[in-house]
C-alpha cells in the first residue's frame, strides 16, 4: 500500500486542512503526501507519525 494510500485512511473523514495544520504544515505539502507526489522530511514523518499513533517504520517504510 501507498503512503498516500495510508495517509487518506488514517484521516478519516477529517479535512486535509484539520491534519495540516495540527501537524503545522501547509495543506498543500500534505496534500501532495496523500498524492505520493512528495515525501515529506524526516521530522514531518515523525510528527505525522505521532499524531496518527503509528511508528515512521510502518507508515513509511512497509
Amino acid at each position: 500500500m501507498s503512503i498516500g494510500k495510508k495517509l487518506r485512511e488514517l484521516r478519516g473523514s477529517r479535512t486535509q486542512d484539520e491534519i495540516s495544520k495540527e501537524l503545522g504544515i501547509t495543506k498543500s505539502s500534505y496534500a501532495m503526501y496523500e498524492r505520493d507526489e512528495r515525501v515529506p522530511r524526516d521530522e514531518v514523518k515523525v510528527r505525522i507519525s505521532n499524531f496518527f499513533g503509528v511508528s515512521v517504520q510502518e507508515l513509511f517504510f512497509n
